[in-house]
C-alpha cells in the first residue's frame, strides 16, 4: 500500500521550529516582519494572503497587509516597494500574484530588495540558488514551494542522493528551482516540459517524480515507476461533473462533497496513479501547506541575514 506523505503534519513541525526561533529573536529585541501586498479584490488571493497574515500572528511575526486598488500603476507600485525596501521593521516583502495586466510584474519583482525577497523570485536569489549558495550571510532565499518539496522528502526519510528525480514543469517559480534544489541534494535530475518527446518513457525512470505542470490529472498510472515517490505540486479546481467522474468515479465520500460544494481539488497527478507509487503527497494536504510554512521560515531567515546573525 502506498505511503501518504502528510504535508499538514510536516508544515506544523516547521511552524513550531519557526515559532521557537521567533521567540529566541524576541529575547534579543528582534521581531521579524513581513509585508504582504495584495492588489485589487481577487477572492482566492485575498483568502491566501489573509492566511499568511494569520500564520504570522500565530507564530509571533509582525505582518502588514497592504491593499492597493486594482487601478494602481506600475510607478505607484514601484514607489510602494521602495518604501518597504527602506523600512527596518520589514524583513520580507511578498507581492501576491497574479497582478493586473497593466502592472509590469517583472519590473516590480526585480525592484524588491534581494535581501527581503522571501518568495525567492529575484534574479539575484535565482543566481545564488544556481551557484549552490544555500547557507551563510549572503545565501539564497529559495522559492517557498520547491523548498517545501525538499522538506517533505527529507523529513519523510526519502533518500534523494543518487536517485533519479524527474521534474515535469519548468516554471521559474517551481520547476526550475525544484530541479536545482534536487541537484544540490545529489540527485540525478531530468527536467521535462511540453516539448519533451515520449514523456512517459522518461517519467517511468523516476525514483522521485515531481509534477508541477498545472494540468489536472496529467500524470497517469502508466507514467509512474512502481514504488516511486510522487510529489504532486498541482492544485486544480474541478467544477464539471464529467471531469469529476474521470478522476474520482466510485469515490462516494468525494462525490458527496462535490455535490455539496460544486467543486473539488485534484493535483497534476491522476488519483489512480498514487496506487502505483511507493509514497506520494495528496491534494489537498500535501505540498500546499508547506508553501506558507516555508514563507515563515524565509522571513525569519531574512531577518537574521539582514542583521548579520
Amino acid at each position: 500500500m502506498s505511503r501518504v506523505l502528510d504535508g499538514v503534519a510536516i508544515a506544523a513541525e516547521i511552524k513550531a521550529e519557526v515559532a521557537a526561533e521567533v521567540s529566541q529573536l524576541a529575547a534579543q529585541g528582534i521581531r521579524p516582519g513581513l509585508a504582504a501586498v495584495l492588489v485589487g479584490n481577487v477572492a482566492a488571493s485575498e483568502i491566501y494572503v489573509r492566511s499568511k497574515v494569520k500564520t504570522c500572528a500565530d507564530l509571533g511575526l509582525y505582518s502588514e497587509m497592504i491593499t492597493p486598488p486594482e487601478t494602481v500603476t506600475t510607478e505607484e507600485m514601484l514607489t510602494l516597494v521602495a518604501d518597504l525596501n527602506a523600512r527596518e521593521d520589514i524583513d520580507g516583502i511578498l507581492i501576491q500574484l497574479p497582478l493586473p495586466g497593466h502592472v509590469d510584474t517583472k519590473r516590480l519583482l526585480d525592484a524588491v530588495s534581494p535581501e527581503k525577497d522571501v518568495d525567492g523570485f529575484h534574479p539575484v536569489n535565482a543566481g545564488r540558488l544556481q551557484a549552490g549558495r544555500l547557507s551563510g550571510k549572503s545565501s539564497a532565499l529559495v522559492p517557498c514551494t520547491p523548498a517545501g518539496v525538499i522538506e517533505i522528502l527529507k523529513r519523510s526519510g526519502i533518500a534523494i542522493a543518487g536517485q533519479h528525480a524527474v521534474v515535469v514543469g519548468r516554471s521559474d517559480i517551481v520547476g526550475k528551482p525544484a530541479a536545482m534544489l534536487l541537484l544540490h541534494q545529489n540527485a540525478t535530475v531530468t527536467i521535462c516540459h511540453s516539448k519533451t518527446q515520449d514523456l512517459p518513457s522518461i517519467t517511468r525512470q523516476a525514483d522521485i517524480l515531481v509534477a508541477a505542470i498545472g494540468r489536472a490529472g496529467f500524470i497517469t498510472p502508466e507514467m509512474v515507476k512502481p514504488g516511486a515517490t510522487v510529489i504532486d505540486v498541482g492544485i486544480n479546481r474541478i467544477t464539471d461533473r464529467a471531469e469529476f467522474e474521470k478522476f474520482f468515479a466510485g469515490d462516494e465520500k468525494r462525490a458527496e462533497s462535490f455535490s455539496k460544494r460544486g467543486s473539488t481539488l485534484v493535483g497534476d497527478v491522476h488519483p489512480q496513479a498514487f496506487a502505483v507509487a511507493g509514497a506520494y503527497t495528496p491534494v489537498p494536504g500535501g505540498v500546499g501547506p508547506l508553501t506558507i510554512a516555508m514563507l515563515m521560515a524565509n522571513t525569519v531567515r531574512a531577518a537574521r541575514m539582514r542583521r548579520g546573525l
